[in-house]
């Protein structure tokens, strides 16, 4: 199973954890820290090391950040590791609860590039739905 880190500002990331487990149920092998602007920039780096290690179970680490080039971002871009940690920025709700299903059935660099285009997927327009210009099934 890919084990998953979301490392995001200030508290969103437990916040989305939660709000996942809330619809989905509790979810294993998912480890959040937070990245407070008041804490030491290696301290944070240490959890976010201990974090990866703690999740990692042989099959890959997958590090969920809220922005690209954030700070949250950056500091889990030196834990790159090709085929073993990558990092997808932009996380979204519907992201967290696919992750929860998907898991266990591909490898990271599969599930990676996966869940990075199903969470594009999953940003909709009400209007467009709701005034019948966009089917809700027919996504590009």
């Amino acid at each position: 199973m890919v084990g998953i880190v979301v490392v995001m500002h200030g508290q969103l990331g437990n916040d989305l954890l939660s709000t996942a487990q809330f619809i989905v149920g509790k979810v294993e092998g998912i480890v959040s820290v937070s990245v407070d602007s008041a804490a030491r920039l290696d301290d944070t780096k240490n959890k976010i090391a201990q974090a990866i290690a703690q999740v990692n179970k042989g099959d890959g680490v997958l590090v969920l950040t809220d922005v690209f080039g954030g700070t949250p971002c950056n500091m889990c871009l030196p834990f790159l590791d090709k085929g073993k940690v990558d990092v997808l920025c932009g996380v979204n709700l519907p992201i967290f609860i696919k992750l929860a299903t998907l898991r266990n059935t591909m490898g990271l660099s599969e599930l990676a590039l996966f869940i990075k285009s199903y969470g594009r997927l999953n940003i909709s327009l009400a209007s467009e739905i709701i005034g019948g210009k966009k089917n809700i099934h027919d996504r590009k």
